[in-house]
């Protein structure tokens, strides 16, 4: 598809591909879920996926049934877990799209069980998610014991997985991972106990599965497990500051052009609101590219740009579809002339970690809020 206007956000797939093979090495024997959730994070969910499962991940995770449904009309094959539970209307469309359920209600346990009935095809698999400590979504402590005796009695429902989410799996040393990993094991122990038999037991987000901390009681059994889900660390980012596992490769940059260039005296102010007022003759150039596009507002007069093999300031209020950027006084800048927001040729160049500090956000925030008016352009 021509494009009419600079912007674009370029993926790198064989980096996809190498960060799964990386995360899976470092987490063997378990298997890897690779996380595509929110269009991948950013990224384009379908392609990243398949890159993923090239580079040797074995599951994917969505966060909705439409997304699952996505995959699936793409022609991708491989079994993909919903990591919530949809509203119970859902239950239908989910069996259909061949989606692996997640639950931990009796209400859209029900839902499952009328759909699995209505279509004739046998006890839905499904993986139960226990609250060990996130308290977002899941199935609390004291009702454990009761709901495995009752999915165990089930014919129509089969727990073919039992997984849980670390809290702050990011942080190295946090002694909360540890009640959450000791909470988790029992909570395992507990269902096979009562007559479950998962095939996949799985705890570990991008931050656990790179560190990889955790015990039960007095015995040190990790986080691993048998699956290991990693979403961020698979677009090669990191998941807290300086958690990165060494080798990992960022995925994406974010790119545009020079579309003027002007003097601008000593004085002088610019962009809305006047929030920038020059301390000498400079040049300035104007970008295409505004917080539409992603480029937030909060990187005005901090964040920085890549033009020419140097780093120049954004100056000026971020407006909607331009920024301003401080070339210098010497410039020889050129309307046409590559900016990489993010990424790009050089390693001095702006990095998505960077961005995620100047706007004291996450990495993940980033490159999921750059909007879908900015196309993908793959390699």
């Amino acid at each position: 598809m021509p494009l009419h206007r600079p912007v674009r956000a370029e993926v790198d797939l064989g980096a996809i591909r190498h960060n799964a093979a990386l995360l899976r090495a470092h987490a063997d024997p378990a298997e890897l879920m690779a996380v595509v959730k929110a269009d991948g994070y950013g990224h384009g969910a379908v392609p990243s996926a398949q890159a993923a499962l090239d580079g040797g991940a074995t599951w994917l995770g969505v966060a909705l049934v439409e997304e699952g449904e996505q995959l699936r009309a793409a022609g991708i094959r491989a079994p993909i877990l919903v990591l919530s539970e949809p509203p119970p209307a859902a239950a239908t469309a989910m069996l259909e799209a061949d989606l692996t359920p997640t639950v931990y209600t009796h209400r859209f346990v029900q839902a499952l069980v009328a759909a699995g009935r209505d279509r004739g095809s046998g006890p839905v698999a499904v993986h139960l998610k226990l609250d060990t400590g996130m308290r977002r979504v899941g199935l609390i402590e004291p009702l454990w014991d009761e709901v495995f005796g009752y999915l165990a009695r089930s014919a129509d429902i089969t727990v073919t997985g039992i997984w849980s989410h670390l809290a702050v799996g990011d942080e190295p040393g946090n002694p909360y991972t540890v009640q959450q990993t000791s909470l988790f094991a029992s909570g395992v122990e507990r269902a096979r106990a009562a007559g479950l038999a998962p095939d996949l037991v799985h705890l570990a987000n991008s931050g656990g599965t790179q560190l990889g901390a955790g015990v039960a009681g007095e015995q040190a059994v990790g986080v691993h497990h048998d699956l290991v889900r990693t979403g961020i660390a698979v677009y090669g980012l990191e998941a807290a500051p300086g958690i990165r596992l060494d080798g990992l490769r960022p995925a994406m940059s974010l790119r545009s052009e020079l579309t003027l260039v002007k003097p601008v005296l000593a004085g002088q102010q610019l962009s809305y609101g006047l929030r920038f007022t020059a301390a000498h003759d400079t040049v300035i150039g104007t970008v295409a590219g505004g917080y539409a596009d992603g480029i937030r507002r909060g990187l005005t007069n901090t964040g920085q740009v890549w033009v020419g093999g140097r780093r120049v300031p954004i100056v000026g209020t971020v407006s909607m579809d331009q920024i301003t950027i401080d070339l210098g006084p010497e410039a020889t800048d050129t309307a046409g002339d590559d900016v990489w927001l993010f990424g790009g040729p050089d390693e001095t160049c702006v990095t998505v970690e960077e961005w995620a500090s100047w706007l004291d956000t996450i990495t993940y925030e980033v490159t999921c809020g750059i909007s879908a008016r900015v196309p993908r352009v793959y390699r």
